[in-house]
């Protein structure tokens, strides 16, 4: 792997450690404001758009935004469109069958459905190491959310909630698929805007569908609002197309997979909960699956230079 793809899959995984910090954080403004998670998502993904327009307009990109727009207009909001669905899902899925299970099916998803959809285009089955890194890491997934104090029990309705986190799981591979190919077409600034702006857009309205506080005045709450709309969504996001230029879909949904370690790693910290064995098991093998990356088979994907050039051809949208 070549040093430009090595800093691309730095710019995932550090995507994936700033999402990992965004539990404690919604845990946090719950505390001040009995908030429904779905109005901090979606409080998420406004002020994150906000954020990103001012930087686009501060940095002089609002052609680069235009050209977007004008280009592939439908592409930027099925994939903004997709990562709204995905948030949305994932926290009903958490509401109706259990943290754990909506975890490791809907992160565990999402790169077994990448590395199939690889296969099949490339007509050829992934590398062995690719294959090594893609089970290390669902393993690590499985044990992480088994050991690292999730909660384990059920909730009130399993099968409803499985069918959310597997669509949920699906809407997350399909919105980083189609976000690799604006990825390789425009900067990443350009596209978090786009793609956020479409996401709050789709979102806002959804928290009027809730129970709890809409609009808060608490100004720990409103901090701790500001820190997920700048730090978990919009830096996060611009890192993860920006790793994306260089780093296939799969292999990102696999380095992200340091969302849930960061995550039980943050709770250890500063909360005092217990890893416990399979936690430290689970971490220890979704590190070794993302140092993996690295080192993969030449023939798990196309060179990086092919891969460009066949991302840059034009397509119908």
């Amino acid at each position: 792997m070549s040093a430009r793809a090595r800093f691309g899959l730095l710019q995932v995984c550090l995507a994936g450690v700033l999402w990992g910090t965004g539990g404690l954080v919604v845990q946090l403004v719950r505390e001040r404001v009995p908030m429904h998670v779905v109005t901090i998502s979606a409080w998420r993904m406004v002020l994150a758009a906000a954020v990103l327009v001012l930087a686009v307009l501060a940095t002089r990109s609002a052609p680069a935004l235009l050209r977007l727009l004008r280009e592939h207009p439908r592409r930027t909001v099925v994939v903004g469109t997709a990562t709204a669905a995905y948030q949305a899902l994932y926290f009903a899925s958490v509401t109706l069958v259990g943290v754990s299970v909506a975890t490791v099916v809907s992160l565990g998803l999402a790169p077994v459905l990448l590395t199939a959809a690889e296969s099949l285009r490339h007509r050829q089955p992934p590398g062995r190491t690719r294959a090594l890194v893609l089970v290390a890491a669902l393993t690590g997934l499985v044990l992480v959310s088994v050991g690292a104090g999730h909660g384990g029990g059920t909730g009130p309705s399993p099968g409803l909630g499985l069918l959310a986190a597997l669509a949920s799981g699906s809407a997350y591979a399909f919105a980083t698929a189609q976000g690799e190919v604006l990825a390789r077409r425009t900067s990443p600034l350009a596209l978090t805007t786009a793609t956020t702006t479409v996401g709050a857009v789709g979102l806002a309205p959804l928290a009027l569908l809730v129970d709890g506080p809409r609009l808060t005045g608490d100004p720990g709450a409103l901090a701790l609002l500001a820190y997920l709309g700048v730090l978990t969504m919009a830096l996060a996001y611009a890192l993860l197309y920006a790793g994306l230029r260089t780093t296939s879909g799969s292999a990102a949904t696999v380095a992200t997979l340091l969302e849930p370690v960061t995550a039980a790693a943050v709770a250890a910290v500063l909360l005092d909960e217990r890893i416990g064995p399979l936690g430290l098991l689970g971490t220890a093998l979704v590190l070794a699956a993302v140092a993996g990356l690295g080192r993969e088979d030449p023939l798990a994907q196309p060179s990086g230079t092919a891969l460009v050039a066949a991302r840059a051809r034009p397509s119908p949208e």
